[in-house]
């Protein structure tokens, strides 16, 4: 029986997110980019996740923080609230989403972030988000 992915979208992760992180295919429009991120916090994807950030932005972000962020969190679920663009034929995309967790000490959090993404030869990227609320 497969797993179900991270991501909640229903289908397994070797159906999901997996071939996206694994680098086996591109995400095809910026939600399934910021589902398969997503996904990658739970499995500790460093990796992925700093190689799917804007090359703009990457300099602001460091591997042993997002690894220490993912790795102190529980993740729950993934509620992806609004999509505007970031289609296949669309350049750029905004996803507004909802991500459920359980702090170091087991207190439930949600980071809800309305994100920007931009296509690039066929890849999206990650580019940056801002924080709608975080409770």
């Amino acid at each position: 029986m497969s797993k179900q992915c991270p991501c909640c979208s229903g289908k397994s992760y070797q159906d999901c997110c997996q071939p996206i992180i694994s680098g086996a295919k591109l995400a095809e429009t910026a939600e399934q980019l910021m589902r398969s991120r997503y996904s990658a916090y739970t499995i500790y994807a460093i990796s992925y996740l700093l190689d799917t950030t804007h090359p703009s932005t990457r300099k602001f972000y460091k591997a042993k923080e997002i690894e220490r962020w993912a790795k102190s969190s529980d993740w729950q679920r993934l509620v992806v609230t609004k999509c505007l663009d970031g289609k296949v034929v669309d350049r750029f995309g905004e996803v507004e989403f909802m991500a459920f967790y359980l702090d170091s000490s087991g207190a439930m959090k949600v980071h809800h972030e309305h994100s920007n993404f931009e296509k690039i030869k066929g890849q999206w990227f990650y580019v940056d988000g801002e924080i709608v609320s975080s409770i």
